[in-house]
């Protein structure tokens, strides 16, 4: 069985919250889909653990701390910089800074196996795209994007779960009973936010996946800590930390 995690975002309480949730099952594997790091108050010790998994994609923010961000709004492109910063800081050993830099340029942006896609954004742009549950009403953007699909892609980045089938119906966590089997239809997996939900749940969110069949769960974690670390830092930004109460 894997568990299948995605945008963290520098949230280590929401991160270990989550991971020790994975060790109660019987999880051979963790894939990270991606933003391991951006937003949140710890994005050193967030990229030490994801280390840990068996696949690691590249992200956006992941990005955009290695090179010069696009089109993030200002608070976000302020908090990656001052993210750049940390994982440059001289407070530990050359070699610990060089080991997570060389970990983050490695990242692959798409990962197939089986018949099964795994990308950050979406199958058309595994970095940037956002699939929104909206987007069922776009058919052109859907049937471009599930041309692209064998059987199976799981994505996150809008932070937001939930299930996109081939027929342009959206499921979200809740409508399926945190529970989805997967049958010959093409199928898009959002698997939701470790660190930062956007679903108006503010508990993080991660997926089971055995065989076919896809368990969602949602995880408490400790939101005052990480919330009273993002106050602290002045280029965070107070709203940062107080989206995470609202799952927004």
């Amino acid at each position: 069985m894997k568990a299948i995690i995605s945008d963290i975002h520098s949230n280590l309480e929401a991160l270990e919250a989550v991971l020790e949730d994975i060790a109660r099952h019987n999880v051979t594997e963790i894939y990270c889909l991606g933003d391991v790091v951006g937003y949140g108050p710890n994005p050193r010790e967030c990229v030490d653990r994801v280390m840990q998994c068996q696949v690691v994609l590249l992200g956006n923010h992941d990005q955009g701390a290695m090179f010069d961000p696009e089109g993030f709004n200002p608070p976000a492109e302020r908090a990656i910089f001052w993210t750049r910063a940390q994982l440059e800081a001289p407070i530990e050993n050359r070699q610990a800074r060089e080991k997570r830099w060389e970990f983050l340029a490695e990242r692959p942006r798409t990962f197939r196996e089986n018949g099964f896609l795994y990308v950050h954004g979406s199958a058309r742009n595994p970095l940037n795209e956002y699939v929104f549950p909206e987007d069922i009403y776009n058919q052109r953007k859907m049937e471009r994007i599930f041309a692209l699909v064998d059987r199976y892609c799981f994505q996150g980045h809008t932070h937001v779960p939930g299930l996109f089938t081939e027929n342009l119906e959206f499921h979200s966590p809740e409508e399926i009973d945190y529970v989805y089997r997967l049958d010959a239809r093409k199928t898009l997996c959002n698997v939701g936010s470790v660190g930062q939900p956007r679903d108006g749940d503010w508990r993080a969110c991660y997926i089971l996946l055995d065989s076919e069949t896809i368990r969602y769960r949602r995880v408490e974690y400790d939101i005052d800590t990480t919330i009273k670390k993002i106050y602290a830092i002045p280029d965070l930004e107070n709203f940062l930390g107080d989206r995470l109460r609202d799952g927004r």
